[in-house]
């Protein structure tokens, strides 16, 4: 490949990565106090969505929070079943020991989901997410994560949620498409450029009787 190839075949190369779909993963912790619907605010993930941009959220089964006094633990899913403690879990109770329990569903934002689970929002519409989710965005905007709850006060713990856009792209700012205009007008320059052949020097053109360095024309 000559020179005029590779610099052409590198400026599509970069047109290609300007475009190119992104995967974008972050580790939030979602707190069962700061992060609870019942007066909280939402973990902010900073993954910004289109409306049908896909992601995922998926927290460890493992990985408790508490709504309170026993028997109130629970993993992300909420609180919808009897859960022992295992002895090296959250709660540091010893093994055996009741820490969960199903204590029915919460009702709030047109969603009835148990106490605990954790949730998302976009634009004010909430959903379930749960220890593991993945789907399209039903709105534009930030993804906030929630503990899905009516009062904050006695909750305590949090778990860590893997969140991560897949595809899609955002928007390119001016200087990306400043940058991607310059690529490709390089690229038509390039292909353009008459080719030579080797050991062809180019002579700039001059009328008969000019002087070109020593020599009459």
């Amino acid at each position: 490949m000559n020179y005029r190839n590779r610099t052409c075949a590198f400026l599509l190369a970069v047109v290609a990565c300007i475009y190119a779909p992104a995967s974008h993963a972050v580790l939030i912790d979602v707190f069962a106090s700061t992060h609870s619907t019942g007066g909280g605010a939402g973990a902010a993930t900073g993954i910004v969505l289109a409306t049908g941009d896909a992601f995922s959220v998926s927290v460890d089964a493992d990985d408790l929070w508490s709504a309170g006094q026993l028997p109130r633990w629970s993993n992300a899913d909420g609180l919808n079943t009897t859960l022992l403690a295992t002895g090296s879990d959250d709660s540091g109770l010893p093994a055996g020991t009741q820490i969960g329990a199903a204590f029915g569903n919460l009702d709030l934002f047109g969603l009835s989901l148990p106490y605990g689970t954790l949730v998302g929002s976009i634009a004010g519409n909430f959903f379930a997410l749960g220890t593991s989710f993945s789907g399209a965005a039903v709105a534009a905007g930030e993804l906030l994560l929630w503990y899905w709850d009516s009062n904050l006060f006695d909750n305590a713990e949090f778990v860590t949620a893997n969140v991560e856009r897949i595809g899609g792209g955002a928007v390119p700012e001016p200087t990306t498409l400043a940058l991607l205009a310059g690529a490709l007008g390089l690229v038509g320059r390039h292909a353009r450029t008459p080719r030579q052949g080797p050991g062809v020097i180019a002579v700039p053109f001059a009328r008969p009787g000019s002087v070109l360095g020593d020599t009459v024309l």
